[in-house]
């Protein structure tokens, strides 16, 4: 429907008094057109080769407005004055070029196409205004009268005003575009997965007579790696590409049982098992693995969406990496029993240790004190970066001479006893035995002072006294440091009992 020259009143003359009726009073906006002249521009753009109007079109826009101004409107109803605004057809037909603008262009290619293919009908959504400037969105529909096919020169267009509806669509889509950019922007990761088969999987235990979840699941460990397999992941944020090292989300999406694996299966159970319960809102810290292997420490948020708890067909996953924090804490629980210099367990664990042995054992309970000898000398002579250097080298001995669940600890300057749960004097002298040894090779592969140790071993069992067994040892460990200074003792190290 586009501006043209109206017709006189003449020209309906034979069309019928009745059918004129009917056309003003129907309660749709109705406009009656010629379309004749844009059919013999058709038939010559035809001839000139013309096959596809529409990159014919585009490429030189200003063929659209000829197609325009090949259209005539003859008449328009009482609905198209009233939705348009205007008080007569004349005043309508002076302001087309009010009505018809802007942002028609797409639809009258659109309109254009479909004549030139050859249908007798047409029809598009479109944008007209009204003459005090509203706009308005527009569903047109066209068709042209029977018996008059050849000539296109009575064409019926009918014109309804969708605005509300348009301006629902819009703001309905531009939800959907900020809920769509919240998701895909968030700084977090964010999964929407589809629970559905886990679900059903688990009413299906309950049809036979399940009610004990956890100890099914200890028996059936299978089941939950079954539950893994069926997690339906629907999509994933750009975040969540960046934490899990992927390059894109088919990748990611292709590789799920790299990510879902190993110590996530524990995790992925206490969660079944509170589904099981009914929490469908969960909180809980769980293990993922990136692409590039490396694992995930994430704090996990679990929550099935209003509307879904029936089927669990759409679920949101928050995720927060956490793998930082971890590590924190785990740094933080290693100082905290662990000699940093040496890297062997502390005082404060070599404390703990002496209370449970005393109370859970097992016995014998041996315990080897070792004294690095010579430390003073060096710390005065050489600085006390020497003497830092000389405890690692000590630091390394004994942890390769110790296996679990054997613990050394440095419990002083110069000091370290080793506790062995469940071992006798033979034990020890085996250790003792690997200490000299390794000490030896030290020596040899490092240069600057001698490494060596001045040791003492008991042991206690059941019935008596830890520390009594302790003092022995020490007390052993002082007399292999007197023979040493006095016979000038050279062994790597000098051990008593």
């Amino acid at each position: 429907m586009q501006q043209g020259i109206p017709a006189t009143p003449a020209s309906f003359a034979n069309m019928g008094v009745a059918l004129f009726d009917f056309f003003d009073v129907t309660p749709t906006a109705l406009w009656l057109e010629d379309y004749s002249q844009l059919r013999a521009l058709f038939d010559r753009w035809r001839a000139e080769g013309v096959a596809d109007l529409r990159r014919f079109l585009l490429d030189d826009p200003r063929r659209v407005a000829e197609c325009s101004a090949c259209i005539r409107v003859l008449r328009v109803n009482q609905q198209t004055l009233a939705l348009y605004g205007a008080k007569s057809f004349d005043e309508l037909s002076a302001h087309l070029g009010d009505v018809l603008r802007d942002d028609m262009f797409d639809a009258h290619v659109e309109e254009l196409e479909q004549m030139w293919s050859g249908q007798t009908s047409f029809r598009s959504k479109s944008v007209n205004y009204t003459l005090d400037g509203r706009r308005m969105d527009i569903l047109l529909k066209g068709v042209i009268l029977p018996g008059h096919e050849a000539q296109w020169d009575r064409v019926l267009v009918a014109i309804d005003d969708i605005t509300p509806l348009e301006d629902a669509r819009r703001r309905a889509h531009a939800s959907e575009q900020y809920a769509r950019g919240l998701f895909e922007h968030a700084p977090v990761s964010l999964w929407i997965e589809n629970f559905s088969t886990i679900k059903e999987l688990l009413e299906e235990l309950r049809m036979q007579g399940i009610v004990d979840f956890r100890t099914f699941t200890d028996v059936h460990p299978e089941f939950v790696e079954r539950c893994m397999s069926e997690i339906d992941v629907l999509d994933v944020n750009h975040y969540t590409l960046d934490m899990f090292r992927a390059p894109d989300k088919p990748t990611l999406l292709g590789r799920l049982p790299d990510v879902f694996r190993d110590n996530m299966r524990g995790h992925f159970r206490e969660q079944l098992l509170d589904l099981w319960d009914g929490r469908l809102f969960q909180q809980r810290e769980v293990v993922n693995y990136a692409l590039d292997g490396n694992e995930l420490n994430v704090h996990m948020q679990f929550s099935v969406f209003p509307g879904h708890e029936e089927k669990w067909d759409l679920v949101l996953l928050a995720l927060t990496d956490i793998t930082a924090r971890k590590k924190a804490e785990a740094y933080l629980e290693y100082l905290g029993k662990h000699d940093v210099l040496t890297k062997l367990k502390n005082r404060s664990f070599y404390v703990d240790e002496l209370n449970r042995l005393a109370r859970k054992g097992p016995f014998p309970v041996s315990a080897i004190i070792a004294d690095l000898d010579q430390l003073k000398q060096v710390n005065d002579q050489l600085g006390h970066a020497a003497g830092d250097a000389l405890l690692r080298r000590a630091g390394e001995v004994l942890a390769k001479a110790t296996q679990k669940p054997h613990q050394t600890a440095r419990i002083g300057g110069d000091e370290f006893v080793v506790l062995m749960p469940g071992s006798d004097e033979r034990d020890a002298e085996i250790v003792i035995d690997s200490i000299a040894k390794l000490t030896e090779l030290n020596n040899q592969f490092y240069s600057g002072p001698t490494l060596s140790f001045s040791l003492g071993y008991a042991t206690c069992r059941e019935g008596s006294r830890i520390e009594e067994m302790l003092r022995e040892a020490d007390a052993a460990m002082y007399e292999a440091k007197r023979r040493r200074n006095e016979h000038g003792d050279s062994s790597a190290a000098t051990a008593v009992r």
